[in-house]
């Protein structure tokens, strides 16, 4: 790395990094220890995760970029620094994505999975696919004529498109038209008839394309050519203070007229001809900034992640059941064994269940008073909401939390409102100005013996079976006053709340957070035993950037786990090799937020829902608890420490990019999550023995 004088040099932006990190999603698809199904199934991630990141922070950089206020005139240049950054990464990423698409393309051959194009069907094919089409697709291709079309940017880019070219034999001009494929109605993808064990796929694009004969009957049309293209709208401008303060101000002042809605980036077939190409462009509403790439025959590959998995069970993962603890099993209240001691689930390794029969005991227990939860994103079919439901049916004084602006769930969690509160529930809708993104539940007890949960994740069964989260149910009567003391500043957010053991945001958290990596500072310079690890999602916040690189420099040794946003270098000058930073992307999603610090020797361990970002620190409300007993601070431990390990799915985050795989003198790859399952289910074996004798 050239030198650097400022902290500005070492920081590295978030956007950057997150491209980093999506990359390392692809270079799970390249993998040939990995099985072939799941590796489709990471190239569907990363499509999607790409869709998502043009629609909302490559939205929020350009809007930046646009901004005519002089005195936002550094920003700018930044924004437009870092779109230039994002563009190049992107046009080098997209190669290496199609590149995968072919290599995996030729392999599902070989394992007698074929993906045929519309020019690779025989006669008997054909057929089945006409005779799909009057049964299945007519009625839902509608063509438009380019020539009707005002703007393409009416549609929704949650499709895909095939654009026509059409010819006929008298030499008059071609003629144009705008197909949408029925994706949401009928999937990407058409299983045709199997042959000999051979199975035989279409994508829908070329299912299409085979009947644009049928689709324009009696219009005299000798020659067709079908094209995909789709667009990328502007969502909307993320405001999540990563802004300097006022900047806000000059953006809503001082932007273009870009509006919601707006393409911002486009991918087409590389092959598409010129003038059609010339009439697709011509529909959108493109600027001067946004993105216009060449791209392989067919687009949005999101839909890799439900790519049909032809009866091949054998090129998926094996199944990991997820675990029912022994100490949460058994015909004795939970509600009971939660008094008793503090308990302990990390997901999906150990079953949600457990904590749906907490809810589903209070609510029908008459020893409950009351619940209050908050809820972030909500599975289709809640047994958290019917929990919830049931409680109020039985006179239990309920009150969810619900964020409306969790993105891309809004219309979800709208709907839930409703039944929730035509059952009596008192429903909060977040906290103006801030996101309510903590997980916490307070279960009130007549007997005054209140029961919390805290929980690093959503309440949510369909996130509780990919995603890693810790949730501590305990009734220490300080934390549970606390997680009170969160809601009540949830319901009144401008009253002054103290907490004395949560750490909660926006009150106070990043300042108890700053504390106890001084705290690691002054031991180190005392001679004690000091040391940070943490495993988390992200860490952009500057402010805490800077407390690490200072605890490094200063020699605490600190070891990180960050699955997507890192803005830190780790050959910094003055580091000594003190910060060592690993990356997983697995089976799972690694979701967990797990913070230890040796504290002299006497750790403390903490668990909860905030990144490292200003969003998470200072713009939303989240929640970090301290965990006391031994026996889970030392499974939450023995997580990080396994994640620190992880050899086979980690890679090395460092600031450059090249998410380098590790390497050991032993040369025996370490797998963390595969470790971590065959331990909870040895451990639970072993509980079960001790029970019988």
């Amino acid at each position: 790395m050239s030198k650097k004088e400022t902290f500005e040099d070492y920081y590295l932006p978030r956007d950057i990094s997150w491209m980093y990190f999506n990359r390392r999603i692809l270079q799970e698809a390249q993998k040939e220890n990995i099985p072939l199904l799941e590796r489709m199934s990471f190239l569907g991630i990363y499509s999607n995760n790409l869709d998502e990141f043009f629609r909302v922070r490559v939205a929020t950089q350009s809007r930046i970029a646009e901004c005519e206020d002089k005195n936002a005139k550094r920003e700018q240049e930044e924004a437009k620094k870092v779109l230039k950054q994002i563009y190049k990464l992107n046009s080098k990423y997209a190669k290496e994505y199609e590149n995968t698409i072919v290599t995996l393309n030729h392999e599902l051959r070989e394992n007698d999975i074929f993906l045929l194009r519309d020019n690779e069907i025989d006669e008997e094919q054909k057929q089945f696919i006409q005779s799909y089409y009057y049964q299945k697709l007519n009625g839902f291709l509608n063509p438009v004529w380019f020539s009707n079309l005002t703007q393409i940017d009416d549609q929704t880019d949650e499709d895909i498109y095939l654009a026509v070219k059409m010819t006929k034999n008298d030499k008059s001009k071609p003629e144009y038209a705008l197909v949408e494929l029925p994706i949401r109605l009928c999937g990407r993808f058409l299983e045709l008839p199997t042959r000999e064990n051979r199975h035989y796929l279409m994508y829908m694009d070329d299912v299409v394309r085979c009947c644009l004969s049928l689709i324009f009957v009696g219009m005299e049309y000798e020659h067709f050519e079908a094209y995909s293209f789709k667009f990328t709208k502007d969502a909307e401008m993320e405001i999540d203070n990563d802004l300097r303060n006022g900047m806000l101000q000059k953006i809503s002042k001082g932007v273009k007229s870009r509006k919601k809605g707006e393409p911002l980036r486009v991918i087409y077939d590389a092959n598409m001809p010129k003038d059609l190409l010339k009439k697709v462009l011509g529909k959108l509403n493109l600027d001067k900034l946004d993105t216009v790439l060449a791209g392989g025959r067919y687009q949005n590959h999101r839909d890799f992640m439900k790519f049909p998995d032809c009866g091949r069970k054998d090129l998926k993962y094996p199944v990991w059941e997820p675990i029912l603890k022994k100490d949460l099993s058994g015909p004795k209240s939970l509600l009971a064994k939660i008094q008793e001691k503090d308990r302990f689930i990390h997901v999906p390794y150990h079953t949600f269940d457990s904590y749906i029969r907490v809810l589903q005991e209070a609510a029908i227990s008459k020893e409950v008073r009351g619940i209050k939860t908050t809820l972030y994103r909500l599975a289709k079919d809640s047994k958290v909401v019917q929990a919830l439901i049931c409680a109020a049916h039985n006179g239990k004084k309920v009150t969810v939390v619900i964020e409306l602006l969790a993105r891309f769930d809004e219309a979800s969690n709208i709907n839930w409102s409703k039944k929730m509160q035509d059952a009596g529930i008192h429903v909060i809708f977040g906290v103006e100005g801030l996101k309510v993104h903590s997980k916490i539940t307070h279960i009130q007890m007549r007997s005054g013996q209140d029961i919390a949960c805290v929980s690093t994740g959503n309440f949510h069964e369909g996130n509780a079976r990919t995603y890693t989260d810790c949730m501590l149910m305990t009734s220490s009567p300080t934390i549970v006053q606390d997680v009170e003391n969160a809601f009540q500043f949830i319901e009144r957010p401008y009253t002054p709340v103290r907490f004395k053991e949560l750490f909660v945001s926006p009150n106070d958290m990043k300042r108890r957070f700053v504390r106890l990596i001084n705290d690691e500072i002054r031991n180190q310079q005392a001679g004690k035993v000091a040391y940070i690890k943490i495993k988390i999602n992200h860490i952009t916040d500057p402010i805490m950037v800077k407390k690490l690189y200072e605890a490094a420099k200063k020699g605490v040794k600190i070891d990180l786990v960050v699955r997507g946003n890192c803005s830190l270098y780790t050959d910094a000058p003055c580091l000594n090799d003190n910060i060592h930073i690993n990356a997983i992307i697995d089976r799972y999603l690694e979701h967990s937020r797990i913070f230890i610090f040796a504290n002299g020797g006497e750790e403390k361990v903490f668990i909860g829902s905030a990144d490292w970002m200003p969003r998470n620190l200072d713009n939303r409300v989240e929640v970090v608890t301290p965990v006391y007993d031994p026996e889970i601070k030392e499974e939450l431990k023995r997580i990080v420490e396994y994640g620190l390990l992880d050899t086979l799915q980690g890679r090395k985050v460092d600031g450059s990019g090249h998410n380098e795989p590790w390497t050991t003198d032993e040369n025996i790859p370490f797998r963390s999550q595969e470790a971590l399952y065959y331990y909870y289910l040895e451990k639970n074996k072993e509980e079960e023995n001790e029970k019988e004798v």
